[in-house]
């Protein structure tokens, strides 16, 4: 069976960053899938179901809300290794071009202290399983540690 391509990503070598994970074409729409490298792959620790849940909600709300990016965005969800989110959008992106919705989301996450959108047992299957302070944390963290200053080698995957 043919591995497929995130698979083929050295993941030793691979730091927090934007990447684009693959390109795909359905009838005449391009759609970009991101790789939104939280943490380190098999060097830091993965981030717990609860805060990955809360950035989930946090981060699917403020996508389809977006003036510009609620009507292409398909898909925000976590990775299940939990080092990271990918985010599917509709056109044919580079990871720069989408560098500044990213820090604009990541502070949304950051500085929200509200109720957790959709966090009920009505709107959720796992309502109880949240940590808004650790999102708030983790937001933070990827803001400082990489989107405020990202350069290239977090912008493509390490060869």
């Amino acid at each position: 069976m043919e591995k497929i391509a995130s698979f083929t990503i050295d993941h030793i070598k691979l730091q927090p960053g934007i990447y684009v994970s693959r390109r795909d074409t359905i009838g005449a729409e391009a759609i970009t899938t991101f790789d939104l490298r939280m943490t380190s792959p098999n060097e830091e620790p993965v981030m717990n179901t609860a805060e990955v849940h809360t950035i989930e909600h946090l981060g699917a709300t403020f996508l389809r809300n977006h003036p510009v990016y609620k009507e292409k965005t398909i898909y925000f969800g976590p990775m299940g290794c939990r080092t990271g989110f990918y985010l599917l959008l509709a056109g044919d992106l580079s990871s720069r071009d989408i560098v500044p919705l990213m820090v604009e989301m990541f502070e949304f996450i950051r500085d929200f202290k509200d109720e957790v959108p959709g966090a009920s047992p009505r709107d959720c299957g796992n309502y109880l399983d949240m940590n808004l302070p650790m999102a708030n944390y983790l937001a933070d963290r990827y803001l400082e540690n990489v989107l405020y200053h990202i350069d290239d080698s977090r912008l493509v995957y390490p060869a």
